[in-house]
């Protein structure tokens, strides 16, 4: 378990959705505690630098248009999913 909280937001998101992917800005607002407002796009940085650690440990996968890419391939509009549908 990560003590990280942008690293447990993405985690727990996801271990929701089961196999379905997830919007980084999902976990951004989940992070930020959902406010109503667009103060969650702070935490957007943190959660994209979180989501490249999970990745890189094996743990999530980023997708870009549908397909994984690397962390350092990751630009634009990406998704997290659980690596292998775990």
């Amino acid at each position: 378990m990560t003590s990280d909280p942008a690293e447990r937001a993405i985690l727990d998101m996801l271990a929701q959705r089961g196999d379905k992917s997830i919007c980084p800005s999902e976990a951004a607002r989940a992070l930020a505690g959902h406010p109503g407002d667009d103060s969650w796009r702070r935490s957007l940085a943190p959660i994209r630098l979180a989501a490249f650690r999970l990745a890189r440990a094996g743990e999530i996968e980023i997708l870009r248009k549908g397909k994984a890419v690397s962390p350092e391939d990751a630009r634009g509009v990406i998704r997290l999913r659980r690596k292998n549908g775990e």
